[in-house]
């Protein structure tokens, strides 16, 4: 026997462990559910309104029970969290303090209560936070150790702002963080997905894991540049980790209110799942807040009850269906009990919603997705653009009409969903009679009767067939053939039935690709009349899905000519049959993932606007079968039925899961969503299969049922497979095997990507999308390159993560704790960062610009354009108020400027004289900064709230952005921005008195020895390199939890838990201390 490879021989230990051997018994498991009255038994003692109080959970609990959920689930019971497992990710003293609040009275627990954000302490807070942790750990131990397929923890306080040793925002553990570091250590979990749709940003879970490439973190949520609580530039799209676990924090920041559905779903489609497949988590933990539903106080979105069950859809694809949800916010009871019990249906199986205002997303939610895009770019291999990338199209003419938007768009009131009560999930129609069909002189021909013996066999013996309903297959009836075919056409067919031997061979040589025997026409009849039962019975409710196990295949057939197999064209006849049934024009979507083009399909709905046909598939250029251009990515459609057939044309072999899911992702879906169908028919060809002699494609089973299970999402469920090509009989057995474990209910198999996506399927996608740009919305997500500019990222493998943008990060001064941002390059408009809300005011953002021929010194030393907050340039010199200078200005961060075009060119410019900005150390902006003054606008005084995110937002000057660098769109200036720091923090506390011996600002760093870009801990007095020399000040933080640092470099005070700039006079005594080291005299301006 020959020997393997190493190489070959780990390929194969791979693939084995990643064989599901015991899928059958899995697919019997249910859904977890911790739900424990304890967790009400703390309130705030001081404020009745606050809004995270107990009624929360019993309005979910009304709900579940309403709609009897809690007796379908499996119930677990509720444990306390050891300290051993608190500190995973929390600190042993932070603990203990916690623990101490159980003996504190109303006076001490709202003193305490005082030095943290948004938070308020009761006798039994950390008894509940301590069950609430616990009851994650609980669902952990489930669904890893096989009780239970998923689960949701309904629980209280939230969790996701938590810090290591810090309350923040409700939040006093951080349960999903704690629970996925548990998952690591005792189940020996290696990657881990933690997705947070709640509407704020979970920093504490993202500062927990910025430095860890085996948790992937996704978030999205309210930013409004900064305006939305927590207020932290770490919340925006350019921050994706530190060190090795660059790429692995993902942000996908809404700018605006009233963000629903469509833009959620977006964001999922083009971001999430792409890097999810790539990541291959083997947990799925969901900071499942719902606070983003329309009606909250706090949200203020408009995303829906369905929107959420299409959201945990999504998901359950992931990690073999490992997915827990835990509860976080969610303040309008109504709306949190609906969203609550939406996922939870979805959870259990039940089919997801139609959603009522689907469309496409708004146009700031496709420039944050973009953003958010192009700063992944360099990190995950899914994104690595194809060498055809697309140009910025003008839509004029073809009566395509843009509607813009005005403000955020007001949904009317929430319906009420329905959950359909079905007795069977799958309809299985099958008919051997369908044999009869064969070759009279071709004993090899490659569509043989055993094609679909073979199928029916695999699924009995793997059971899937007796969790079927089993439907009786029927001829169709002439009315049914002739609403797609012509009556000549079934004429002549029908009259094969009395040929001899000799006419049927020269009858079916009329033909392209077709042999004809006397059972032909009785079997393509009856294939055509089984696809119009499986309609039948779906749209009565009789089952939710189905397959037809038929033959001969249907899809080449047109109106008035066999071909190419086919002879009757029965998902057509299907789609006509279900509008008739419905007794109007049912909205349908044609999935036609045969390996060839569907050429009857397309024409028989060319020019009809009710059904979407899309069809992926190999057309070499023209020179694959069916041949010709009626494959090509410009055929569009006709009148009315314009926009309406989208082809992926395939220019070669080897297509694999990883070019067909990146199609669904960033084309199939986006388009789909947007119609919106009733009705889901697939074509479903497994020639594209792994092994089929005529396609030479890679799709494995596997693949084929994510396929499924993503569309599975659409039309409330209502999807039927309809069986087309495929000529590889194991392969067609198997792949048709997994796509019915998917319409089951089972979980998708974990995939094995072994390859990104081939830049020739990139180039396709890409073709198609742009040719479509102009007639769907969806697919204007996708960032659109300048013409002439080439791409700015190039692939940072996982092994050797660096900065996406090292040249801008030489010579800088940057915050620890804080982030490089992808700021430079291309800036917009100044207007562009303006965004703002009714009261609130940007005017205390300067906006210097200046042009490339002036050197750095002269254009920030003299007189600068001042930018209003009315983009109105003002001349002449003025100063900048000396905190904004030297505490915001001497350590800032590049941000992104524009929402829209996200800094199109990320690569500092290879000139000095255009490079001189971009290498600017912030420390040496200060001086010349100085002669900078704002016009800061007055607000009237607005009646005192909450602080932070019980208060919902504040003002743009309570945040900390800054842009350094950036040029013009329009012009050859570069523009600054500078905000001023935090005027208070909570951790000011922590500060220390300085050592008797003073500070020495040129110390080195204790650990490495450097002598550049130092800060020294304001609670210990410790010195330490900054993140951009060896990160050691960030490893001091983390190891003893001090949150403020001041840099020697510029004097700028930085605190990792706000993740934010602080000025305050309790500073100030340290930093006068460190001036007169650095310089021999006293800070100027102190005050």
């Amino acid at each position: 026997m020959k020997k393997l490879s190493q190489a070959a021989e780990q390929d194969l230990v791979v693939g084995l462990q990643g064989l599901d051997l015991n899928r059958e018994a899995r697919s019997l498991s249910g859904t977890g559910l911790v739900f424990d009255e304890q967790l009400n038994e703390f309130h705030c003692l001081w404020d009745d309104s606050f809004p995270e109080g107990p009624e929360r959970l019993h309005a979910i609990k009304e709900q579940l029970i309403q709609e009897g959920l809690l007796d379908r689930c499996v119930s677990f019971q509720a444990r306390f969290a050891e300290k051993e497992e608190l500190m995973l990710v929390h600190s042993l003293e932070y603990i203990d303090l916690m623990e101490t609040t159980q003996y504190m009275n109303e006076g001490e627990l709202r003193v305490l209560a005082d030095t943290y954000d948004s938070v308020y302490l009761h006798p039994n807070s950390y008894t509940c936070a301590c069950l609430a942790s616990g009851s994650v750990l609980r669902l952990v131990d489930a669904v890893l150790g096989a009780e239970i397929r998923n689960g949701m923890a309904i629980i209280r306080p939230p969790g996701h702002h938590a810090q290591h040793s810090l309350m923040d925002g409700y939040c006093m553990f951080n349960h999903v963080a704690v629970a996925a570091r548990y998952a690591q250590q005792k189940h020996d979990i290696q990657r881990v997905l933690i997705v947070d749709w709640d509407v704020h940003h979970g920093q504490g879970t993202q500062f927990t894991f910025d430095q860890d490439p085996s948790v992937l973190y996704f978030s999205i949520h309210r930013y409004e540049q900064g305006r939305f609580w927590p207020h932290l530039t770490a919340s925006n799209w350019s921050t994706t980790g530190f060190g090795q676990g660059q790429g692995y924090t993902i942000n996908v920041p809404w700018n605006q209110v009233g963000m629903r559905d469509a833009d959620y779903i977006a964001a999922f489609l083009h971001v999430l799942l792409p890097v999810s497949l790539e990541f291959q988590p083997q947990l799925v933990l969901v900071a499942a807040g719902f606070d983003a539903l329309q009606g909250d106080p706090k949200g203020e979105m408009a995303a829906t009850p369905a929107g959420f069950a299409q959201l945990t859809h999504l998901l359950m694809g992931l990690a073999g269906g490992k997915l827990i949800l835990s509860l976080e916010g969610g303040y309008n009871l109504r709306s949190l009990a609906e969203g609550v019990s939406a996922s939870l249906h979805t959870l259990l199986g039940d089919p997801c919603p139609v959603l009522e205002f689907p469309g496409a997303p708004c146009p700031s939610a496709q420039a944050s997705i973009s953003c958010a895009l192009e700063a992944l770019e360099p990190f995950w291999e899914v994104f690595v653009r194809s060498a055809e990338t697309l140009e910025e199209d003008t839509v004029e003419g073809d009566n395509v009409e843009e509607k813009e938007e005005e403000g955020p768009w007001q949904p009317p009131e929430l319906p009420i969903l329905t959950w359909p009560v079905l007795q069977a999930r799958t309809g299985l129609v099958y008919d051997q009679q369908m044999m009869d069909h064969y070759n009279l002189w071709d004993n090899h021909h490659p569509e043989m009767p055993q094609r679909i013996k073979r199928i029916m066999h695999h699924l009995e013996e793997l059971g899937l067939a007796g969790r079927c309903l089993a439907l009786p297959a029927r001829p169709a009836t002439d009315a049914e053939l002739l609403a797609c075919h012509s009556a000549e056409h079934v004429d002549r067919l029908r009259a094969t039935e009395k040929m001899k031997t000799r006419e049927l061979h020269r009858e079916g040589a009329n033909y392209d690709s077709i042999y004809i025997c006397p059972s032909t026409f009785t079997c393509a009849q009856l294939a055509a009349g089984a696809a119009c039962r499986l309609v039948e019975a779906v749209l009565a409710g009789e089952v939710l899905n189905g397959i037809a196990v038929v033959r001969p295949p249907g899809h080449h057939a047109e109106r008035d000519a066999a071909c190419g197999f086919c002879f009757f064209n029965s998902v057509a006849v299907a789609a006509r049959h279900a509008q008739a049934v419905s007794g109007r024009a049912l909205r349908i979507l044609i999935v036609d993932w045969d390996v060839h083009h569907g050429n009857g399909t397309q024409h028989i709905f060319e020019e009809d606007p009710s059904v979407l046909y899309i069809s992926l598939h190999r057309y070499d250029h023209g020179t694959f079968f069916p041949m010709g251009d009626e494959g090509a990515s410009s055929q569009i459609g006709q009148a009315a039925g314009t926009g309406f057939t989208v082809n992926v044309a395939w220019n070669g072999p080897r297509l694999g899961d990883a070019d067909y899911l990146v199609a669904w992702h960033r084309l199939v879906l986006p388009i789909a969503y947007e119609f919106n169908p009733e009705l889901v028919l697939v074509s479903a060809g497994f020639d594209a299969a792994r092994g089929d002699p005529l396609g030479s494609c890679q799709v494995s089973p596997e693949g084929y049922a994510h396929l499924t299970h993503l569309l599975m999402g659409l039309a409330n469920g209502r999807i039927i497979l309809i069986l087309e090509g495929g000529y590889n009989l194991t392969s067609i057995s198997e792949s048709m095997a997994a796509c019915t474990h998917s319409l089951l209910g089972d979980p998708p198999p974990l995939l094995t990507l072994l390859r990104p996506p081939l830049s020739g399927a990139l180039a396709s996608i890409t073709e198609t999308i742009q040719v479509h740009r102009r007639y769907w919305c969806s697919l204007r997500v996708t960032k659109v390159k300048d013409k002439g500019e080439p791409s700015s990222s190039k692939l940072i493998t996982k092994e050797a993560p660096q900065p996406a943008n090292p040249g801008s990060a030489k010579g800088m001064t940057m915050p620890e704790g804080n982030i490089l941002e992808a700021g430079t390059g291309k800036a917009t408009s100044a207007t562009s960062v303006k965004e703002s809300t009714p009261g609130q005011t940007m005017s205390e953002t300067a906006v210097m610009e200046f042009t490339q021929d002036q050197s750095s010194e002269t254009a920030m030393g003299g007189a600068a354009a001042l930018n209003q907050a009315t983009s109105e340039a003002a001349t002449g010199v003025a100063t900048l108020d000396q905190t904004t200078s030297e505490e915001a200005v001497g350590g800032a961060e590049l941000i992104q400027s524009p929402p829209a075009s996200c800094a199109d060119n990320q690569t500092p410019p290879a000139s000095p004289m255009q490079g001189a900005t971009t290498q600017i150390s912030p420390s040496k902006l200060t001086g010349n900064l100085r002669t900078l003054e704002l016009d800061k606008a007055q607000e009237p005084p607005e009646e005192e709230e909450l602080l932070g995110e019980a208060a919902g937002g504040q003002d743009m000057n309570e945040s900390v952005l800054m842009q350094v660098t950036g040029y013009h769109a329009d012009t050859d200036q570069a523009m600054f921005y500078a905000v001023t720091p935090l005027l208070w923090c909570p951790h000011l506390v922590a500060v220390c008195p300085v050592p008797e011996a003073g500070l020495d600002v040129t110390q080195p760093c204790q650990d490495c020895g450097a002598l550049q870009e130092n800060w020294v801990c304001l609670s210990c007095y410790q010195v330490y390199c900054s993140r951009y020399i060896n990160a050691h000040m960030l490893q001091h933080h983390e190891g003893s939890g001090h949150p403020l640092v001041l840099s020697y470099t510029d004097l700028s005070t930085w605190c990792y838990h706000c993740q934010a700039y602080v000025h305050h006079e309790a500073l100030l005594a340290v930093k006068n201390i460190a001036h007169q080291n650095k310089s021999g005299e006293n800070m100027p301006h102190s005050h």
